[in-house]
């Protein structure tokens, strides 16, 4: 007996390949970092990210418009990872040197972990990609807004130029992935607080105990 016109309609060629596509995403994402962060940006092609996947080259452009799309996609969510690392790292924490004490070791922690997400973050830079330069950099800068607040914050001893004392320990941080080495010298997490605790030893103001 037949179902009455009530029942479900069959899937249209056109809603399963609509699941198909949403489902190979977050693949597709995956793979792109994976990349970006091997081969570099420019060096990557459409082919080595899609191939993967199971898809051709021409499917990439059901999910994103261009491959500078894809990149913008990619350095989101790996700023984002980073984010939510020292967001989640300074929640509980009130005190000024010890909130970006804490937002250093995230964030070092986290660049280094050695994820393609991360590895794309710290070494494509938004001039390899002109044409999402200006995505890139926002979202460079909404991530750094972050340590403008931090630095801000903190107690000092003398007008300092809190800016370039935020860029100064930034480059630090994201330079040392260039030279450190998982199992040898110091751990992220001691790294992150010795590049503060330099800071702190010659720019914090000295709190006086009470009477």
């Amino acid at each position: 007996m037949r179902n009455s016109g009530s029942a479900a309609r069959p899937s249209t060629r056109a809603e399963a390949a609509a699941r198909r596509s949403s489902s190979r995403l977050p693949r597709l994402l995956d793979e792109a970092a994976h990349a970006f962060a091997q081969r570099g940006y420019a060096a990557a092609s459409v082919r080595d990210i899609v191939g993967p996947v199971g898809m051709l080259p021409g499917s990439l452009y059901c999910h994103f418009e261009t491959k500078e799309a894809l990149l913008v996609a990619v350095y989101r969510e790996g700023v984002e990872r980073i984010g939510a690392a020292v967001d989640s790292a300074i929640a509980a924490v009130d005190e000024p040197w010890q909130r970006l004490e804490a937002a250093c070791v995230a964030h070092l922690m986290t660049l280094l972990d050695q994820t393609d997400y991360s590895q794309v973050v710290i070494r494509v830079r938004p001039s390899d990609a002109p044409d999402a330069a200006d995505e890139l950099i926002q979202l460079r800068d909404s991530y750094e807004k972050r340590f403008a607040r931090l630095v801000a914050a903190l107690p000092l001893a003398r007008p300092t130029d809190r800016s370039t004392l935020r860029l100064m320990l930034m480059g630090a941080l994201n330079w040392s992935q260039t030279w450190y080495r998982q199992g040898r010298g110091l751990a992220p997490d001691r790294i992150a607080r010795r590049f503060v605790g330099l800071l702190k030893a010659n720019l914090a103001a000295v709190t006086k105990e009470p009477a």
